[in-house]
């Protein structure tokens, strides 16, 4: 990459627009705050050959001092004369407010910025982080409820279209929709929503496998400052937000730092070559890990497994160049400052370079010490998962990550409930999961879940057993880690995805005004669905207020004739789950578990209420969980 240094008049500043020689120029970030910790900000300015514009002016060693505790250290132009880079520095001593600065001639504008003050409450009003106290609720905004019909299409966008009964087209969900809902969230006994992206998407209709596809999944990002102005834009983010906060509900955002849409303005007008991975002829990643922590792989694998591209219309950001690591590190930072949220879920994580990953974690863990991010890991082992986040593992790189999408787990679990007891299979896989936790620095805030928008409905993948999915949520609300759940699982939706995702990304029925059919309300559903509802609402609302479910420590013991059994336990409370996977009625005896019985007489099962004399023998029904609290 061509690095130039350049000097730049001492009244040239930060503006989220302003006109300069006729052209209109944007600065990424927009504006910045005052009392960030990191005085440093990389500000990215566009324009028609702005580096062709810009007058000379010497910059000491020490910076130029622009206006009222802003220094500006260092002016870079890259290969593309439409950008130029500056390198500032924000004193702790710079008050909020605007600043205008007038160039000189033959220039003659004036440039107006704003710092703004911090919001207040780092920590505990937002940047709260989640953790294994919470249930997360995973939603995928354009299939979950249209609270505003006049953002569902906009001619000056690529994609115009909006066809509900088009799997592939968007569908009209948006923000609104989602503030219309949260009494529904509470009630369920979530804490948490996870938001698939919603920032820009302004990708045009893509032939994919001869279908005509929408962006409507938000993974093709056109401009990272901009939320999508169908869900909502900028205000309508931030009102859910605050929506979300008022009602005692945490805010996680899905990023993406491995590609972008083809229709970011990044990708039409890169700033340099190495913006992105380049290869003589289109090259497709193999979508496998295993090459990137083999001690035997060839570095031909490896290559192609980091730097071959998502898809073809998902160019795939090379963040070894600074710049490139710099702008998505400002913006993750950004968006936690501008919008409020929570914490970051980061998609298709092992996908990009390792050394950036830690770099932007950690600008994010010393701005918000309490933010929570969990990074997308689909592998093949427990090893490979526990390798990219915080773990016990030997090895000469180490990860920063607080914990993975536990998809390992995942696998374990639903196995339980669908596989024959063996010797290494049925709840033993769970079991043997679980016995790896020892990888893991603290699996307690790994993300646990039965499925997601990438994955077959958990209700379709166990047959719609009923009796099944109740043991799977069982398993989801009482063992350890951060759950998950996908939107509509708690009434029962269903599919595979074949042919395609589409098909596990239903609307929610009564999302949309027109739906005879309105799912959030018990009217609504069958007696089946809100059965389900129920047991999900009594085990999530009883989590709530369980701190050995919450916090407390595991111990399970060796499964035995298709019988699981493990505690979740504390100084404050016990609650013993027995598992029986099998097809005919257990009997189980308390004193068998005497280490974690032996205090108490009683039993309850928090489901229904029925109490066990800890003295007695209990018969446990052919698949079924038993979720019991202990009492003195």
């Amino acid at each position: 990459m061509k690095k130039r240094l350049l000097i730049l008049p001492s009244f040239l500043f930060l503006v989220s627009y302003f006109s300069f020689a006729q052209s209109n120029v944007e600065v990424y970030p927009a504006h910045w705050w005052v009392g960030m910790k990191n005085p440093s900000v990389q500000l990215m300015v566009r324009g028609k050959n702005i580096s062709n514009e810009i007058p000379m002016l010497k910059i000491s060693a020490e910076g130029t001092t622009i206006a009222n505790g802003v220094i500006l250290k260092k002016i870079e132009r890259v290969e593309n004369p439409n950008y130029v880079f500056l390198d500032i520095n924000i004193s702790k001593d710079a008050k909020p407010g605007m600043r205008t600065f007038s160039f000189g001639a033959p220039f003659n504008r004036k440039i107006a910025f704003e710092l703004k003050p911090r919001r207040k409450g780092n920590g505990n009003q937002y940047a709260q982080g989640v953790t294994s106290a919470d249930l997360i609720y995973l939603i995928m905004p354009d299939r979950f409820s249209n609270g505003d019909i006049s953002n569902d299409k906009f001619a000056d966008m690529n994609d115009t279209s909006c066809d509900r009964h088009n799997p592939f087209l968007r569908h009209g969900g948006d923000l609104q929709g989602i503030i219309n809902h949260l009494d529904y969230f509470k009630e369920l006994g979530a804490t948490a929503l996870w938001l698939t992206p919603v920032v820009e998407n302004d990708m045009a209709l893509t032939n994919e496998s001869g279908t005509m596809r929408s962006a409507y999944h938000g993974y093709a990002f056109t401009n990272q400052y901009k939320i999508d102005k169908r869900f909502g834009g900028n205000e309508g983010y931030k009102k859910m937000i605050d929506a979300a906060h008022a009602k005692g509900l945490k805010v996680i955002q899905d990023a993406v730092y491995n590609h972008i849409g083809d229709k970011h303005f990044l990708y039409l007008d890169p700033p340099s070559k190495d913006w992105f991975n380049q290869w003589p002829a289109y090259t497709n990643t193999t979508y496998r890990d295993q090459p990137l922590i083999d001690p035997y792989a060839s570095a031909h694998d490896r290559d192609i497994a980091l730097n071959g591209w998502f898809t073809t219309f998902m160019p795939d950001l090379n963040q070894r160049n600074p710049f490139v690591a710099n702008y998505l590190i400002q913006y993750a930072i950004w968006a936690v400052e501008e919008f409020g949220i929570d914490g970051w879920r980061v998609d298709t994580y092992f996908y990009s370079d390792r050394d950036f990953l830690n770099k932007v974690n950690k600008a994010l863990y010393d701005e918000f010490p309490h933010i929570t991010i969990f990074g997308e890991t689909t592998m093949q082992s427990v090893t490979e998962q526990a390798f990219y986040c915080q773990n016990n593992i030997n090895t000469s790189w180490k990860s920063n990550l607080q914990g993975v999408i536990d998809f390992q787990w995942e696998g374990a679990a639903v196995a339980a409930l669908k596989e024959n007891f063996g010797w290494a299979n049925g709840v033993v896989r769970l079991y043997n999961i679980l016995v790896q936790d020892l990888l893991y620095k603290d699996p307690m805030r790994n993300q646990i879940l039965l499925d997601n928008h990438d994955q077959d409905r958990f209700y379709s993948v166990i047959g719609e057993d009923f009796n099944k999915y109740k043991m799977g949520i069982a398993l989801l609300l009482t063992q350890r880690g951060i759950p998950q759940l996908y939107y509509g699982t708690e009434i029962l939706m269903k599919n595979f995805k074949d042919p395609t995702d589409a098909e596990v990304r239903k609307d929610f029925p009564g999302g949309w005004k027109e739906d005879t059919i309105n799912k959030f309300l018990a009217s609504g559903r069958t007696a089946q669905e809100n059965e389900a509802f129920e047991y999900v609402k009594k085990l999530a609302n009883f989590r709530k207020k369980s701190s050995a479910l919450q916090t407390g420590k595991l111990m399970q013991y060796v499964p035995s004739d298709s019988v699981y059994t493990y505690f979740r336990y504390n100084d404050k409370q016990t609650v013993m789950c027995v598992l029986n996977s099998g097809s005919k009625e257990k009997e189980i005896d308390f004193t068998s578990y005497a280490e974690r019985t032996k205090l108490f007489s009683k039993a309850t099962d928090i489901t229904n209420g029925k109490e066990y004399a800890i003295s007695e023998k209990i018969k446990v029904p052919p698949q079924s969980l038993l979720v019991l609290e202990l009492k003195p």
